[in-house]
């Protein structure tokens, strides 16, 4: 029987709440060879960031895979967290049991850099954070963007307003100069190897509702049936027999609690896990070419991922924006794998 193929991933996170179902996506998919988990400063702390994922991995009979800590400060601008959107912990109401895995002595860049030359055109890097890792890697070794074979980046808005100010996505805003420097090193690469940016336009039609929670506790075999409903009191725990089930179940249930806040209905938009999903199988998106730079000068913009769709700049583009996507379908492989893994960790 043929075995699929894989791709080998170094997953840069800032784990997160939908950083949390994008890393048990990947663990859930049989072609996804997990390199390494390097670990930035936004949602959370950096520190914080590495513990979710080291007790995500624990709590999921993970293999071995190596975590590093990365960059607990952007570039040049004063650190923000959104413990407001995330949770106190980055993951909402979830209270994971504290991992006996350790973190890697090694720095994030170090990971990126060293398994990058390693496996020259092989490794595809997610990145669901800010860009921090990448920019300091990239410094480190300028020829990072020919030895990785691809980038897939979860960050940006382009035709779409900002959910962070009016014009910025969270993981740009975070380090605008470590997202320039990122979209500038990877500006001369072959058409097929062009970074593929899922930004808010596209990332903000996945809504997750709660009867996709429901669906994927049946997925898993969990009981009793799990209902996530609006009129709950916040803060309403998951009693799910499963514990991979209750502890998304409480992360989510904060991230719908935290939308509805912002009249942006019951529903927890899934960004990073659609960017995993894409990172496994670019064919799940429809992309179109572009010139992307960023605003780091405007009063009003810094941070403002700009994009020249035309040719007007008359620069080649250095990035495929997706533009389009079919969320059903996406949620239909989440349910299948992540119920999968679920189910198999009890």
């Amino acid at each position: 029987m043929p075995t699929r193929p894989t791709t080998p991933l170094i997953v840069d996170v800032d784990t997160g709440i939908d950083d949390s179902l994008a890393l048990l996506y990947l663990l859930a998919s049989p072609e996804a060879e997990l390199v390494g988990i390097t670990c930035t400063a936004g949602n959370v702390n950096a520190r914080q960031v590495a513990s979710n994922n080291l007790a995500w991995l624990e709590l999921c009979d993970a293999p071995e895979i190596e975590v590093a800590l990365g960059a607990e400060v952007p570039i040049i601008a004063p650190l923000m967290t959104t413990e407001e959107t995330h949770g106190p912990q980055g993951i909402g109401y979830a209270e994971l049991p504290l991992p006996t895995r350790t973190l890697s002595p090694r720095h994030a860049t170090e990971v990126w850099v060293d398994n990058a030359r390693k496996r020259p055109g092989e490794i595809t890097g997610l990145i669901t954070g800010p860009l921090t890792n990448l920019a300091l890697a990239v410094k480190l070794e300028p020829e990072l963007p020919r030895l990785l074979k691809r980038i897939v980046v979860m960050g940006g808005a382009f035709n779409h307003p900002g959910n962070t100010t009016p014009t910025t996505e969270w993981n740009v805003a975070v380090d605008p100069d470590a997202a320039k420097i990122v979209f500038d090193a990877f500006s001369k690469l072959p058409d097929d190897r062009r970074p593929v940016i899922c930004a808010l336009d596209v990332t903000e039609r996945i809504e997750m509702h709660p009867h996709h929670i429901a669906s994927l506790a049946r997925a898993a075999g969990s009981t009793p049936e799990e209902v996530i409903a609006p009129d709950d009191q916040p803060g309403t725990r998951s009693r799910a027999s499963n514990r991979v089930i209750r502890h998304l179940s409480d992360a989510v249930r904060f991230y719908m609690e935290f939308h509805r806040l912002y009249d942006q209905g019951f529903l927890a938009h899934m960004h990073d896990p659609f960017a995993a999903a894409v990172a496994l199988d670019p064919n799940l998106a429809t992309t179109r070419p572009a010139t992307v730079d960023v605003e780091l000068a405007g009063s009003l913009t810094r941070g403002q991922t700009v994009a020249d769709w035309r040719g007007i700049w008359g620069r080649r583009p250095n990035a495929d924006i997706v533009v389009n996507t079919d969320p059903a379908e996406f949620f239909r492989r989440t349910i299948d794998r992540v119920g999968a893994l679920a189910r198999s960790v009890g």
